[in-house]
């Protein structure tokens, strides 16, 4: 039986494959296929040829010049990608081939698989946690910018703070931004921008780039790094849909190092403007102050004055009086205190002197010649306080209340 068309025409080989054509890309409009890169080959044009295969089949396939710029690897033989288009036919050759829209390295489901876990542990540690997150500093006077010293993040920092406030100190700690040892390199310059002191604040991040670009971003060592500073941290990544790991931990996400410097330095008309509503604030609340003392001055007459100032001298000068009153009465008692103690002290030496003594009949009994040159000073004998120190034929004075005794000793007993 003879092959017929639908409408039971026969077809030319360029209908057919129209047919074809058609057929293919309507059915197969979007989908992604995985395979190994062969047979790379970039046009002059700009467009991207090449195949993909696996170990039973193989398809060609063309990525156009404008997609091509999206990239953000180069596509070489052996590679595993994932690619995303739509299935068309190239007549010329009655070949079907995939147009590819997007092409991403293969594994990329098991990076964000690993990601997603990483960002669920830190998480449950409390890392992300906004409550932890610190305000940034009003007026930084220096900034420090963790990034690549010949990337275009550096460049589009000084930038902005050149023209939003020039008086900003910056200091660059340069570091790789991607690849293996990126992790490791950028979180020793975080901790040796805060060794150095003096930084008020900190952007770390870069121009932009693939999902496999921000990994060294989103690493672990990174984060702590991030969480650990005692500096404020700005994370300025550069890519406005991907999160790394390292924009949940800093104090503030920008979604680009130029967005990070605009939040960073503010604009030097901006603050002088502040300062200029602030003084005209307080130059009309001082106003406003002034006029109501005019005003309660004016009505202020000067039978109120003195009534206003009596009452508030009364109380000061009812509490002079108290004042003089307490001060007369402790003066009193330490008069009386004085005079007591001085009483005391002269009925003591009273009772204490020699004539008192004599008084009461006794009396006092010295040798009649000085014993020694000091004795002699006074022209009489020592005082004697025992019978041992006089033999018979000494002679000896006695003193009483009323007059002497000239006497020698006859007989000694002791």
């Amino acid at each position: 039986m003879e092959p017929r068309s639908p409408k039971g025409g026969v077809l030319s080989v360029s209908a057919l494959t129209t047919l074809i054509k058609n057929s293919l890309e309507t059915s197969f409009s979007s989908l992604y296929v995985e395979g190994e890169i062969s047979g790379t080959k970039l046009a002059a044009s700009g467009h991207l040829y090449f195949s993909l295969k696996d170990s039973g089949a193989l398809i060609q396939a063309v990525m156009f010049k404008f997609r091509c710029e999206d990239l953000s690897f180069v596509p070489q033989d052996g590679q595993r990608v994932v690619v995303q288009g739509s299935l068309s036919v190239y007549p010329p050759r009655g070949q079907y081939q995939m147009i590819i829209q997007s092409m991403r390295k293969s594994g990329i489901g098991d990076i964000l698989a690993t990601l997603e876990a990483r960002k669920r542990r830190l998480a449950l540690e409390g890392l992300f946690d906004e409550a932890r997150k610190r305000p940034l500093p009003r007026l930084p006077a220096k900034i420090g910018v963790v990034t690549s010293r010949s990337g275009a993040a550096f460049k589009d920092i000084l930038n902005v703070l050149r023209r939003r406030n020039s008086g900003v100190g910056v200091l660059l700690f340069p570091t790789l931004v991607q690849g293996e040892k990126a992790g490791e390199m950028i979180a020793a310059r975080i901790r040796q921008a805060n060794s150095i002191g003096g930084i008020d604040v900190l952007i770390v991040g870069r121009g932009g780039g693939s999902m496999e670009d921000l990994l060294p971003f989103s690493e672990e060592v990174v984060v702590r790094e991030i969480v650990a500073s005692k500096i404020p941290v700005i994370s300025a990544v550069g890519h406005e849909i991907d999160w790394s790991l390292a924009d949940h931990a800093a104090d503030l996400r920008a979604p680009t190092p130029s967005a990070a410097a605009e939040l960073v330095a503010e604009s030097r008309s901006t603050i002088e403007g502040e300062i200029l509503l602030h003084r005209q604030t307080l130059e009309t609340c001082i106003s406003a102050r002034l006029d109501y003392a005019r005003a309660s001055l004016s009505a202020f007459s000067r039978e109120d004055g003195e009534a206003h100032f009596m009452r508030r001298l009364m109380p000061l000068s009812r509490r002079f009086d108290e004042a003089g009153e307490e001060m007369r009465e402790q003066v009193y008692l330490r008069i009386e205190s004085l005079q007591h103690r001085l009483i005391l002290a002269d009925t003591g030496l009273e009772l204490a002197s020699p004539r008192t003594i004599l008084e009461r009949g006794y009396s006092i009994v010295r040798h009649a010649v000085p014993h020694s040159p000091e004795e002699g000073l006074y022209g009489e004998g020592s005082i004697i306080r025992k019978a041992s120190s006089l033999h018979a034929g000494s002679e000896i004075k006695i003193y009483f209340a009323a007059g002497m005794v000239a006497a020698e000793v006859r007989k000694v007993k002791e």
